[in-house]
């Protein structure tokens, strides 16, 4: 029997662990060609989370729990879940029901048609409609800017095979993003749509600041385009320094006594190519901060728990791979 791996991470889910517990379970039940482990890993939540998975750990074994000592983010904690998956596929699979547990058995089976990565693509979205806009503008400056071909409405949801998960740990990369990496593999990804619907419970712990953040993440993994934006704008405004110089010279030239160029357009013009300074040394300090996360070698997250792994699972990130099957 193959064994898929089921990673859910959690942050302040005390509503949902057990009902998406109980669900994976149901969904398994109708796939008996089929083994599976769920691994939960819980970001340091300030409710009453961890107690309930250590709870459905000790009722059922096929629960596997990981506890991080502090929040590392959802994008290091998820990657580092993925890292312990011993499955011959990996379903990444959210705990707010936005994601549909119900799409796993389509997941497998596209999966035994050969297709390596199957990613669950939102056509629709329950959720607020200005989001769901904001989001697809986001999708579509990654698509304009990255070197390779991105995937719209992807948010990760989806199943990939144990090579590609492989590769994943052959590219060390301190902050994945997995959606982004995959395109850049270039495997033949399947797709299948759904709606998506509205968190089940709890509120999200999402705000502004980490969207942007994770927008950034992807964009800075994706592509170099911002870098060599940078540069292209630089010289533009190069030129267009040079040819309001040369214009306003020429017209106190032309009209020396009558021409005041005054203190207004010098401020603006110091203002204006400032902020252009700024921006571009902000994206180069991203791609600077990224090389930096590579050559620390920090880990994506220090465990203070996990439960019912085994003894030879504990260091299976550290395990040599060349992305066989």
């Amino acid at each position: 029997m193959k064994l898929i791996s089921i990673v859910t991470p959690c942050y302040n889910e005390e509503a949902n662990v057990l009902e998406m517990s109980q669900k994976i379970k149901s969904v398994f039940k109708n796939l008996p060609g089929y083994k599976y482990e769920h691994i939960f890993i819980d970001n340091k939540s300030t409710d009453d989370t961890a107690r309930i998975l250590k709870t459905i750990a000790t009722e059922d074994k096929r629960v596997k729990v990981i506890l991080n000592v502090r929040n590392f983010g959802p994008g290091r904690s998820c990657g580092h879940a993925f890292l312990q998956a011993r499955g011959d596929a990996v379903i990444g699979l959210a705990c707010d029901f936005q994601d549909p547990p119900e799409l796993i058995p389509e997941f497998i089976s596209l999966w035994e048609k050969g297709y390596k990565v199957v990613f669950g693509q939102k056509n629709k979205s329950e959720e607020n409609k200005l989001m769901f806009s904001v989001r697809r503008l986001y999708y579509g400056i990654i698509q304009l800017m990255a070197e390779t071909k991105q995937l719209t409405n992807v948010t990760g949801f989806g199943l990939y095979d144990r090579s590609v998960v492989d590769y994943f740990r052959m590219m060390d990369d301190p902050d994945p993003y997995f959606r982004g990496a995959v395109t850049e593999l270039g495997y033949e990804i399947g797709l299948i749509n759904y709606v998506q619907p509205r968190r089940r419970a709890g509120k999200s712990s999402y705000n502004l600041v980490r969207y942007i953040g994770t927008a950034i993440t992807g964009l800075v993994s994706t592509s170099k385009t911002p870098l060599r934006a940078s540069i292209y704008l630089g010289f533009i405004m190069s030129l267009i320094s040079l040819l309001i110089a040369v214009f306003y010279f020429v017209m106190k030239l032309i009209h020396w006594y009558s021409f005041d160029v005054g203190f207004a357009p010098i401020l603006i013009g110091v203002f204006f190519f400032g902020s252009v300074q700024l921006a571009c040394i902000g994206i180069l300090g991203e791609y600077i901060g990224a090389i930096l996360g590579r050559v620390s070698k920090r880990p994506l997250v220090v465990e203070s728990e996990r439960i019912n792994f085994d003894i030879n699972e504990n260091n299976i990130r550290e395990e040599p791979s060349c992305g066989e099957d």
